[in-house]
């Protein structure tokens, strides 16, 4: 048992130090290796095949609402890149430049795509020509490259995969329709789906997309209490059709500018499901987005009778659509059971010689460790419904942390004192001055993360300078 114990020990404790439990985890769980290139990991095929499930249940949400996929090229010409003078001011830190294509030197850099609004653009402005072309709903899943200086597993790396949604529009309206509809779509994804509670909003201009009008963000709370900006949503309105010349000729025969949206979802927000649900025996995975939602162990498999009622509950199982596999290694069981729970899959069944006997078996929950008898006969309803009371449970779990960790300030030095001793959102006024903003910022660690759609009002008065108010916003330490 001493080995068995080992496994766990392996991971520190949240409580000691969460940033070294956060990389345990992702290692320890086989989500992720490293690599010879700097800034830029493996994602093992446990952690693929939770994108994966992301990727396919993200993609259905958005044909869903007219968008078909494209693919755009990886590189983009230093000259495209810099039309937008704002997106170039606002990636220019972190792009990779290549300025040799074999032996020869090019004649011109080309960037790797830290994101594809240029491309889009500038082949939207060659592909729509009439009223008629438009509306241009396309998403693309790609890798991106962003040369960061300090990485984490999924949270930031170099190299990260994510979809970039990019549409065209014939009107102002329709553009922020799209938009607010993407968020939207995000938003019930990660709180449906991958069960994290989310606050909605829009980002201060200091905060938004550089050359964007608005960008609409959905925020998370970690259990360190730090948020995580976990997808957002841009209007453009014309401001890239300008600049790349993406027009149309509309029903009254004049040339006008479209309207452009772009939005996406990154590989951090498994990095963000792994920091909400994770506890310190491991991962713990939503059933929605499981790639494994059951696990049978048998317990002394050698023996016919187990063995025979454990592929019947495999067979029945997989029929009743769980996806769901059985452990038949000739480790010990407390081994498969520790191994389990790193691995974070929702329900494990153990079926041992007295159990087959008895035509039971033993169901146990991840996320709460209890235990169900269960009749073998009953398994393939019983398990479904035991499911989604587990993704019920943790959402509800999640939500109440988040709101148990937001907090309202008055004045400044209750704002910089529930900052500096309460982990979590803190919600307060803010007069619309990019200097306040600053100034929390340098005072306190802390930035906006978003002005949410849902206004309260807690006070008049901004909550730095004591100037009117205009907006509740919410702020807080993030990754």
């Amino acid at each position: 048992m001493a080995k068995e114990g080992k496994m766990v020990e392996q991971i520190t404790a949240m409580e000691d130090d969460f940033a070294q439990w956060y990389t345990d985890v992702c290692v320890k769980a086989d989500l992720i290796g490293y690599t010879s290139v700097k800034g830029c990991m493996a994602i093992k095929p446990a952690g693929y095949a939770i994108w994966e499930n992301i990727q396919k249940d993200l993609d259905a949400r958005f044909k869903a609402t007219g968008v078909q996929n494209v693919y755009m090229p990886m590189l983009i010409p230093e000259n495209l890149l810099a039309k937008e003078g704002d997106l170039v001011k606002g990636f220019a830190p972190e792009v990779a430049w290549i300025t040799q294509g074999g032996s020869e030197p090019l004649q011109e850099r080309l960037c790797v795509r830290p994101t594809s609004e240029t491309l889009f653009c500038d082949f939207y402005s060659k592909d729509i020509q009439s009223h008629r072309d438009l509306p241009r709903l396309y998403n693309q899943w790609c890798s991106v490259l962003r040369w960061e200086k300090t990485t984490r597993p999924f949270l930031r790396s170099r190299e990260f995969l994510w979809q970039e949604g990019h549409t065209a529009h014939a009107t102002a309206e329709e553009a922020e329709e799209r938009t607010v509809m993407m968020l939207n779509v995000y938003a019930d994804f990660l709180e449906k789906d991958l069960a994290i509670p989310v606050i909605k909003g829009q980002k201060t201009d200091k905060e938004k997309f550089a050359g964007a009008l608005h960008t609409y963000t959905v925020e998370a709370l970690m259990h360190d209490g730090k948020a995580l900006q976990s997808g957002t949503s841009h209007n453009f309105d014309d401001i890239f059709a300008k600049a790349y010349d993406v027009t149309y000729t509309d029903t009254d025969n004049t040339v006008k500018y479209c309207h452009q949206t772009s939005w996406g979802m990154t590989t951090r927000v498994i990095g963000a499901m792994i920091m909400v649900h994770g506890d310190n025996s491991g991962l713990v995975l939503p059933p929605h987005i499981a790639p494994t939602q059951v696990m049978i162990i048998p317990i002394r498999e050698d023996q016919q009778e187990v063995h025979d009622r454990a592929h019947e509950m495999l067979d029945a199982l997989n029929a009743a659509g769980v996806r769901t596999k059985i452990d038949e290694t000739d480790k010990r069981p407390g081994w498969k059971f520790s191994e389990q729970e790193m691995r974070g899959i929702p329900l494990r069944i153990e079926i041992g010689p007295k159990d087959a006997a008895a035509g039971q078996a033993c169901l146990v929950r991840r996320d709460t460790r209890e235990k169900t008898m269960v009749p073998i006969s009953e398994v393939a309803k019983a398990v479904p419904e035991l499911l989604e009371t587990i993704q019920k449970d943790m959402y509800d779990r999640a939500k109440a942390f988040l709101e148990s960790h937001t907090y309202d300030a008055h004045d400044y030095d209750e704002f910089r004192d529930t900052i500096a001793h309460k982990p979590g959102f803190v919600r307060a006024m803010w007069c619309g001055d990019p200097a306040c903003e600053e100034k929390i910022k340098a005072d306190t660690t802390a930035t906006s993360r978003c002005i949410p759609f849902t206004q309260i009002r807690i006070s008049d008065r901004c909550v730095c300078c004591g100037k009117p108010a205009t907006k509740m916003v919410y702020w807080g330490k993030a990754y």
